[in-house]
């Protein structure tokens, strides 16, 4: 597929994907959504890849959906929102969750909507001091979709999350991490060195151990205290039997860096 609307490389085991509609704030079309579910589709396909990066062209990471592109008169037929979260947005949240790799988000300017949501479906975001998110979907009398009413108040409380959704108040950078919404806020001008250096790290690490790291704590929000135990004995069954964990023991007592194949 020839993209349009996003860019996306692969380097070094790096995925970056970066959507590109900066003109209308990287907001989403059908069209970019079929671009973006490609790519994801070969970031799954393919074997060197060990961390994806997803950020936004321009002065905004993403502004959600582009009402343009599914515009509608008060006199005219009313669209299925429905159909769209069930075709676009919960698959593309679900992806990402279910990545077998770290996924870093950098959010570069506003993340509204569906874009600050999409943002808090990565595993780590980091956001430019200038970043802020939106979730503006009161302001439309709807609801946080895109997995909004389940990150929420998972990362920062059910009052703030309820605040967030009801009143669609702008929230900076800053105030994300110092709640816990983000991993870490950082000047704009170092904002994809910081996630490309984070990246290179991952790239290097023994992935299979991370990718478990995402599967435990997505399993945790369901299971009791003993299934949650028994998965950790599982988990750490299998990666004890893994290179990985062979390697990095012996890279250790030989006083070496570990040469970790992800497996």
């Amino acid at each position: 597929m020839n993209y349009d609307s996003i860019q996306f490389k692969v380097e070094g085991g790096v995925a970056v994907l970066t959507l590109n509609r900066p003109d209308r704030l990287n907001s989403f079309t059908r069209a970019m959504h079929l671009e973006v579910r490609d790519a994801l589709t070969r970031v799954q396909a393919d074997q060197s890849v060990r961390v994806l990066v997803l950020t936004g062209a321009g002065r905004g990471f993403c502004a959600g959906q582009d009402l343009a592109d599914r515009a509608v008169d008060p006199g005219a037929p009313s669209v299925d929102l429905g159909a769209s979260v069930e075709e676009f947005y919960a698959p593309l949240v679900l992806t990402l969750k279910n990545l077998p790799m770290p996924v870093i988000c950098a959010v570069n300017g506003v993340a509204a909507g569906a874009g600050a949501n999409l943002a808090l479906a990565c595993d780590i975001v980091l956001a430019a001091k200038s970043a802020s998110f939106i979730e503006a979907f009161s302001k439309l009398g709807l609801i946080p979709d895109t997995g909004g009413t389940w990150h929420l108040p998972r990362l920062i409380g059910p009052a703030r999350a309820m605040g967030l959704a009801m009143l669609g108040e702008k929230l900076s950078a800053e105030k994300a991490e110092a709640w816990g919404l983000i991993w870490r806020c950082v000047p704009d001008d170092v904002l994809m060195d910081e996630a490309l250096a984070m990246a290179k790290h991952f790239a290097a690490a023994p992935t299979k151990g991370l990718a478990f790291t995402k599967r435990a704590f997505q399993a945790s929000y369901a299971n009791t205290l003993e299934q949650q135990l028994q998965l950790e004995a599982d988990m750490m069954r299998e990666l004890g039997n893994s290179h990985d964990y062979r390697e990095g023991v012996a890279a250790f007592l030989a006083k070496r860096s570990p040469q970790f194949k992800g497996e």
